[in-house]
């Protein structure tokens, strides 16, 4: 019973000399003055937003649906990174607006084509 103490010890040691030597106890145990939360606020303020350290993941500019059957994105802690998706989204909705956008434009071009002899007879 003893020995399992101490394994348990030592290793909260360990983690808390981790934390002391690469200085993110500060930031995970720092608490707002003047507040009584509970203690549980200095919590919520260690934990900053996750710094995109991989490659971003890129369309071509003229996006096919081959293209976006190649995409792969890399695997997090909870699954797909958030961020790489959400700018391959933002991305791929832009160039399906411009698409829009540009079909649009052409089939009205169209409609005056063909109707622009209809006004040469008339």
């Amino acid at each position: 019973m003893v020995s399992f103490f101490l394994v348990f010890f030592a290793i909260a040691l360990i983690g808390l000399a981790v934390l002391i030597g690469t200085g993110t106890a500060s930031k995970v145990f720092r608490g707002r003055r003047g507040q009584d939360d509970g203690g549980l606020r200095g919590l919520e303020d260690g934990f900053d937003e996750p710094v995109a350290n991989l490659p971003p993941v890129l369309l071509p500019a003229g996006a096919e649906p081959s293209d976006v059957d190649r995409l792969r994105f890399a695997i997090g802690l909870r699954g797909y990174r958030m961020d790489q998706v959400d700018q391959v989204l933002d991305e791929l909705r832009d160039q399906l607006t411009a698409k829009d956008r540009r079909v649009s434009e052409l089939e009205a071009a169209l409609a005056q084509l063909r109707a622009a002899p209809e006004q040469a007879i008339e």
